[in-house]
């Protein structure tokens, strides 16, 4: 094998794009998904690629070092590409420790198992580390977030990133460990768990619940379809510049209900429902606690350097993505009710 790359998280939302773009592209890699199965993590997702011969699966949780010292010495990997981490807000604030472990000490712990297996050879090596732009804060009207933007996080989600972010790099700085990062905008498509904006909204539509909609519904955000941020990151690991950091955005800005309310007329035409039939589902509920008020990614970086654009419209990435949750029903009934999560042992055994 050409390389040994382990992908953390690789059976989640964005890890799952990632892990089949290098599985299906580089037919000369070892790919190592590494995860922990926790809620978010669905092996229904690789489906198409599992009995790939350069695919393998490791179930482990990245607090767990033993286990990490045990599956690097297995693989010996040449590069991490580490996307395991809690991102949900909410979730965030009603138990931020466990944003703490998983996504401070979870990263450290994989530097530390990165740094002992690599001894300062460092040549071919790399850790690229796979971040948000919610690390920034928030924007007012105007502006956009680069890679020179101050932190301010906002969040127990956004401050955990943040800290995360902040050993990557001082693992660089102190210990000459190569590495690489990217602050991704809002991702959107495939395999999305329903807890998100888009696909909780598909689904609320498709069973007539409620559509959510925090405090007035103006709150801005940059979008990027997931298929586009996993070529990204495909670049940004081949070819970004080692210490470097790549802002990645979808040129994309929306606010929140005129998303929902093209969100709507989209899933209307396809149900074929009257217009407007889905509108009626929006309702406006209490803000959280500390939310940005408008975020927007700067991607002019990994532009020009790397030649990166996305691929698509937002509204063209919408379609495809309703198309799918339609098309795939049953997918969305077994992350709804719990059932996804008995695939682990009908395929591994417990």
């Amino acid at each position: 094998m050409k390389k040994t790359i382990i992908i953390t998280g690789g059976a989640g939302f964005i890890g799952s794009h990632v892990a089949r773009l290098f599985v299906t592209k580089y037919a000369d890699y070892n790919i190592i998904n590494l995860d922990a199965l926790t809620y978010a993590g669905n092996l229904e997702n690789l489906r198409d690629i599992e009995s790939a011969s350069n695919y393998h699966f490791e179930k482990a949780n990245i607090l767990d070092t033993a286990a990490l010292e045990n599956i690097f010495l297995k693989y010996c990997p040449d590069g991490i590409i580490h996307l395991a981490a809690e991102s949900h807000v909410d979730r965030s604030i009603l138990s931020p420790l466990d944003f703490v472990y998983t996504n401070v000490i979870g990263t450290v712990n994989l530097l530390n198992a990165a740094k002992t297996l690599w001894k300062n050879n460092f040549e071919g090596k790399l850790f690229y580390h796979v971040s948000t732009d919610e690390v920034y804060g928030a924007l007012g009207d105007t502006g956009l977030f680069t890679e020179q933007t101050k932190y301010d996080p906002h969040s127990p989600y956004s401050a955990s990133k943040a800290a995360s972010d902040h050993f990557v790099r001082a693992y660089h700085d102190t210990y000459g460990l190569p590495v690489v990062l990217s602050n991704c905008s809002n991702n959107y498509g495939p395999f999305h768990f329903p807890e998100k904006l888009i696909p909780l909204f598909i689904n609320n539509i498709i069973n007539k619940k409620p559509l959510p909609v925090y405090g007035d519904g103006l709150y801005t955000r940059d979008w990027l379809f997931v298929k586009d941020h996993a070529t990204a990151i495909d670049l940004v690991f081949h070819k970004g510049k080692t210490g470097g950091t790549y802002n990645i955005g979808g040129f994309n800005e929306w606010k929140n209900i005129d998303l929902v309310k093209l969100l709507c007329k989209q899933m209307d035409e396809k149900l074929g429902n009257a217009p407007g039939t889905s509108d009626v589902l929006i309702t406006y509920v209490k803000d959280r606690p500390g939310h940005d008020r408008r975020y927007a990614i700067d991607a002019t970086k990994i532009n020009k350097e790397l030649g990166w654009k996305p691929s698509v419209t937002f509204e063209e990435g919408l379609s495809q993505t309703i198309d799918w949750y339609l098309q795939n029903e049953e997918w969305l009934k077994h992350v709804t009710s719990g059932a996804y999560q008995r695939y682990y042992v009908k395929m591994y055994g417990g």
